[in-house]
């Protein structure tokens, strides 16, 4: 599998703990996310479909608290 080239930071990422969170990047059939900190270590890849299960799965657990 190609690891996309088009990282990108979170639009939440401030100037202070801008280097302090998550890139992603996208093709046409997979997602992966890496830590902006660590960008040669191997990003987390889901399938295009899975991606916005996993969102909504870790939103609800910080929500939960």
């Amino acid at each position: 599998m190609t690891i996309p080239e088009n990282w990108r930071k979170s639009s939440y990422s401030g100037s202070g703990d801008g280097n302090a969170c998550l890139e992603i990047a996208n093709s046409r059939t997979r997602i992966a996310v890496r830590d902006s900190k660590a960008p040669a270590r191997a990003p987390l890849t889901f399938p295009v479909g899975a991606f916005a299960p996993f969102v909504e799965f870790v939103r609800a657990s910080v929500d939960a608290g």
